[in-house]
């Protein structure tokens, strides 16, 4: 009981700060940003980028089916967007509360470190949810007020019912969110690492950035399998049929093992750190 309580105490702090409320706004902003964008630009009956392939995916099939503005928001918002959002929340979880002060406190209610750091994780991969959700109920109400919907015409070129689309987008959001736990963890370590709540932001956010930078040089193809985001756009293949799983696998596989490394050696830290704060 007094894990669960400890873990809803993290859930209220995290998302009363004005913070991550203006966070999950940017976030839910985007999907809003891009379909208006599209209905400005094939109003007159042009099409998406002039007719190119330019762009995030699934961006061209969005005036045929406004389902796809979900698709299309999420594969736009997982290379920047989530991960930064993702980098602020788990990089402050830990050196923020030393910063303000308030750790010392924490840590003199029987919780222990270990609940604690757990609660914390727990609390950023919540987020991870919040996060993705948001980005495609916004998308899916702005592609359903802008565009018309219907059957959905897969990867494959395949149709499905619009029903199945709609599940296909929580099994795709589901996917995107576990896409994060990864780097979740990897901020849960960095803000072990130091009492400044905004070194640690920036040091995750720098990382991701610099990750990402890595995974696009061909030089170093040999590395690219093992970086936490090559595989985050692998959701594409749930929309084949029928599914393609090999990359979707990896990728899961993948964050598990970041997290298991990263949450591991967040949990050594923080167990053996001297908090005088």
């Amino acid at each position: 009981m007094w894990t669960f309580g400890l873990l809803r105490s993290e859930l209220t702090t995290t998302f009363r700060r004005w913070r991550t409320l203006a966070l999950l706004g940017v976030l839910a902003a985007v999907p809003v940003l891009i379909g208006i964008a599209i209905k400005i630009e094939t109003g007159d009956g042009g099409s998406v980028g002039g007719g190119g392939q330019g762009g995030p995916a699934f961006l061209t099939q969005i005036t045929n089916n406004g389902l796809f503005l979900v698709f299309a928001a999420l594969a736009a918002t997982l290379p920047v967007f989530l991960p930064m959002a993702v980098g602020v929340v788990a990089g402050d979880s830990v050196a923020g509360e030393a910063n303000a002060g308030t750790l010392r406190y924490l840590l003199v209610a029987p919780a222990g470190r270990t609940r604690l750091l757990l609660a914390k994780y727990a609390a950023t991969l919540v987020f991870c949810l919040a996060a993705t959700v948001a980005v495609a109920v916004s998308a899916l109400i702005v592609g359903a007020l802008l565009f018309p919907l219907g059957e959905v015409t897969t990867i494959s070129g395949t149709r499905i019912s619009f029903g199945e689309g709609l599940l296909r987008a929580l099994l795709i959001a589901l996917v995107v969110a576990a896409s994060l736990i990864g780097l979740a963890a990897l901020g849960l370590f960095v803000s072990t690492l130091t009492n400044s709540g905004i070194a640690a932001m920036a040091t995750t956010v720098g990382l991701v950035i610099t990750v990402q930078i890595l995974d696009t040089i061909p030089q170093l193809h040999g590395i690219h399998p093992y970086l936490f985001p090559h595989y985050w756009l692998s959701f594409a293949d749930l929309l084949r049929e029928p599914f393609y799983w090999d990359d979707v696998l990896r990728n899961l596989g993948l964050q598990g093992v970041y997290a298991a490394v990263f949450g591991s050696a967040a949990w050594a830290r923080f167990t053996a750190k001297d908090i005088s704060a």
